[in-house]
């Protein structure tokens, strides 16, 4: 582990690192589904919803002319694409608001909460998320997340992993990029934050994309911090 005693706040990668976005969203509209009588195979819309996840937010850096769009939109249009491709009738305006509106109420990971807290003791915390303010903000609520403020790629309109998201961050809390530490599950969110010269905690989520999930099992670089859980996380850096 390299030197991280200037690090003053962390910042986190939210879907799939601090929530379980596929278990709640498959469990929030399965039970939607049965009040509402709505037979759906809702493991193949959310799967194929993320699937499409980093091609929505390309299709915002290839146009730049078209101004930034919120992931909310992007989520929106990309759920009636799969709910046309995948035949599914009888989805009202109100129903398909509702069903985008579900990123909002993610559960966190059984060791997510209790880990921020132990670190917000000793550090700022805020997501650093392509989730729009708003998405991070009713997620905390609903999650029990006790960020001190929240950061979206949305202040930045720039989606990560471009170097705005990370610069701005640091810029934002008037701290320089080494006195700011990623934490993510994703290898690649934590290799853009090295390259701007930000610190890095890797935390694995192998369930994050189901049984059959491939990648980022383990870390694939030289992270500051390598823990099994934000339990772990919070334990090395002395919380």
């Amino acid at each position: 582990m390299s030197d991280i005693s200037g690090v003053k706040a962390l910042v986190f990668d939210v879907f799939g690192t601090v929530v379980d976005w596929r278990t709640s969203l498959i469990n929030d509209f399965t039970k939607w589904g049965e009040t509402r009588g709505v037979t759906v195979d809702w493991t193949a819309l959310v799967d194929g919803w993320r699937a499409v996840y980093s091609a929505s937010m390309d299709e915002v850096r290839k146009n730049p002319q078209n101004g930034y769009v919120i992931l909310d939109v992007l989520h929106r249009r990309s759920l009636e694409t799969l709910v046309a491709q995948l035949g599914i009738k009888g989805l009202t305006d109100a129903d398909l608001h509702h069903l985008t509106m579900g990123w909002h109420r993610l559960h966190a990971w059984p060791d997510s909460v209790a880990g921020l807290t132990r670190m917000k003791t000793k550090y700022i915390l805020s997501p650093l998320s392509n989730g729009n303010v708003a998405l991070l903000t009713n997620m905390a609520k609903f999650a029990g997340l006790p960020w001190d403020l929240v950061m979206s790629a949305e202040l930045f309109e720039h989606y990560k992993p471009d170097p705005e998201t990370y610069l701005g961050a640091a810029k934002l809390l008037c701290l320089k990029p080494e006195q700011v530490m990623m934490v993510a599950a994703h290898n690649y969110d934590l290799k853009a934050a090295q390259k701007y010269g930000l610190k890095t905690a890797f935390v694995p989520r192998p369930r994050e994309y189901g049984p059959l999930q491939k990648y980022d099992l383990e870390a694939r670089g030289d992270w500051d911090i390598v823990a099994n859980d934000f339990g772990g996380i919070a334990d090395k850096l002395g919380c």
